[in-house]
């Protein structure tokens, strides 16, 4: 299983940022990575100056959002989209855009789910619960 450190995923944005401002190829997973990007206007300027931000801390405590936590967790979704894992999730996903209309606010709902799942795992030094993942978004 891929595990990259926290440095590795701020240097992952930076670069497909970087090729994309400079009109380099994009490669794997740099395409998604610069599509979520894109939908984010509001982490460009973040993205615009590696120098500044790559050690910066973000504190929920404080009100700070992590820009990097949030676009990976959108790499996640996307990933988990792609193969239907867990298995409903397409569907669900399917529903949630459709009632939403956006699929940018769909995509936000997954996450809520997915955190609330990634959370209750760490919290409980437990695997991931698949089933409570489904269920939280059926209740959405």
């Amino acid at each position: 299983m891929f595990n990259p450190t926290r440095d590795q995923v701020r240097q992952f944005f930076f670069d497909a940022w970087r090729k994309h401002r400079e009109r380099e190829v994009l490669a794997g997973m740099d395409h998604l990575a610069v599509d979520i990007i894109l939908m984010h206007p509001e982490y460009h300027r973040v993205l615009d100056d590696p120098e500044r931000y790559q050690e910066r801390e973000y504190r929920p405590e404080a009100g700070d959002t992590n820009p990097f936590l949030h676009m990976s967790m959108h790499l996640a979704i996307e990933e988990q989209l792609s193969i239907d894992q867990p298995a409903g999730l397409k569907a669900e996903f399917a529903r949630l855009a459709a009632k939403s209309g956006d699929r940018h606010a769909a995509c936000h709902e997954v996450m809520e789910c997915l955190a609330e799942m990634v959370w209750r795992a760490q919290r409980d030094s437990a695997a991931p619960d698949a089933v409570a993942y489904l269920e939280c978004l059926k209740r959405r």
